[in-house]
């Protein structure tokens, strides 16, 4: 059959829209979009919950108030004409038929899978065996896989019923405006890419600190620990957008460029892996007892590569931590001490670009100046605010749904990047270190700190700087 020029999807089909997620997210994420006028198409919700279209419409109502400090009457009226609702069991094959009679003369759907992970291939099969996955799109919520071999599995299940163009797999990460501004910060100014490589970087820290712990999460967090739950996705897309290549051509060349250094991070070393716990999580609700779940990871990547062979890649994630913060942070290597010696304070600082992903995005610059003296350099933070300087960004879940209904698969990993992060990861999850116990609202487990002290330690919370405003 003749594939359409226009991807823009006719109808939406949303599985477990009355869940969490759907709640939370989703619903929200869709008003947005109906507010800008680029929802294109009706919304369909399926989930076990006996509800009503119109009590459906009600839990809209309700998820958008939370999400946002006022509403525009008008738009949600659009919204709510848009949704309807089909309570029934997704895999049960008598779903299917009734999903094929509201979906009506629809050609180009996306299914999105808001549910556990263990509904999305049942879900998709019952979708093939009623004929509705031939123009399809299907979307679906990390995590793909509890380890490689789950992962493979996932994903042959699914390429039996769809190809492989058509699965556009969720990490809202890259729904993140801030991660989306670290392509644009390297390649769109000139003055980094001369010195982004190995001859001129001495290390490379991405930090996801919370300061918060699993928050009545125990029952799924205690199955999922740190590794899983964000740096075998979120945290390993970063380092590829940080560390990639210059994509050129389309936009298809970002996935492109992104597998290439995923396929250059050989299979992470259990030795150079921190596991930790914080105090008191055992007695979490959902918490299995004695269990050995890290709250906390760090670990040490190397990229074997022209631009990166040499460089550490250190990466740490944790619950209950000092702040919260997400950030990119890269060290320089200090320049010849021709002019200060090298006996001075200043020679342990270097200079560094820092760039935050959190609430607070944005990024810094640290220099060394003249001190007051004349006679020494002195630290300094050049750092600017994005949200100061730009207008309103998407958020995450607004960007994706809305790149799935247009067909832009740019920022959504496929197959092959899923199966990659998977690989490098799997060493640590096969054969894992002991747990170490942190105090909450530390910096994570003392051991972690040999991770970095070869490279100057762990950079502080940004927080815990100095900052000056550049003018």
């Amino acid at each position: 059959m003749t594939e359409p020029m226009d991807k823009t999807a006719d109808a939406l089909v949303v599985f477990g829209i009355t869940g969490d997620l759907g709640r939370r997210m989703t619903m929200p994420a869709l008003y947005r979009l109906e507010r800008m006028g680029a929802l294109p198409c009706d919304v369909i919700g399926v989930a076990r919950q006996e509800l009503t279209t119109d009590e459906l419409r009600t839990m809209a109502r309700e998820s958008v108030e939370r999400a946002e400090a006022s509403v525009d009457e008008d738009a949600f009226e659009r919204f709510a004409k848009r949704l309807s609702y089909i309570a029934s069991d997704a895999t049960d094959p008598s779903s299917g038929e009734r999903l094929a009679e509201a979906l009506g003369p629809a050609q180009k759907p996306v299914f999105y899978l808001a549910t556990p992970p263990s509904l999305f291939a049942p879900i998709v099969e019952m979708l093939g065996s009623v004929g509705l996955t031939e123009r399809a799109r299907v979307v679906i919520e990390k995590p793909f896989g509890h380890d490689l071999a789950s992962a493979r599995a996932l994903n042959d299940r699914l390429l039996q019923v769809v190809d492989e163009d058509r699965i556009y797999r969720i990490d809202h990460f890259l729904g993140k405006e801030p991660v989306q501004d670290i392509v644009y910060l390297r390649f769109a100014n000139e003055i980094f890419e001369p010195i982004w490589n190995r001859n001129h970087v001495k290390a490379v820290q991405i930090t996801l600190a919370e300061s918060f712990g699993i928050e009545g999460r125990g029952s799924f967090y205690d199955g999922v620990g740190a590794l899983r739950d964000v740096v075998q996705n979120h945290l390993l897309h970063v380092l590829a957008l940080v560390t990639m290549e210059a994509p050129a051509g389309s936009r298809d060349a970002i996935a492109d460029r992104r597998l290439d250094v995923l396929r250059a991070i050989p299979r992470a070393d259990p030795t150079e892996y921190v596991r930790g716990q914080y105090e008191g999580y055992a007695s979490e609700d959902g918490v299995r007892p004695g269990s050995d779940t890290e709250t906390f990871a760090a670990l040490r990547l190397r990229i074997e590569d022209w631009r990166w062979s040499g460089v550490p890649f250190l990466i740490r994630a944790g619950k209950m931590m000092a702040t919260t913060m997400t950030e990119v942070h890269v060290l320089f290597r200090r320049p010849p001490p021709i002019l200060l010696g090298d006996h001075t304070e200043q020679a342990r600082h270097h200079n560094h670009v820092s760039i935050r992903i959190g609430k607070d995005a944005g990024a810094s610059i640290g220099v060394l100046v003249k001190d007051a003296s004349g006679e020494a350099a002195e630290p300094v933070h050049l750092d600017v605010s994005f949200q100061e300087h730009l207008a309103r960004s998407p958020s995450p879940y607004e960007r994706l749904l809305g790149d799935a209904l247009s067909g832009d698969a740019t920022l959504f990993p496929n197959q092959a990047v899923v199966e990659e992060m998977w690989r490098i990861v799997q060493p640590l999850l096969d054969d894992p270190p002991p747990i170490e116990t942190y105090t909450p609202g530390s910096w994570g487990p003392p051991p972690a700190d040999r991770l970095a002290e070869p490279f100057g330690g762990w950079r502080p919370a940004a927080s815990e700087e100095t900052r000056t405003e550049p003018t």
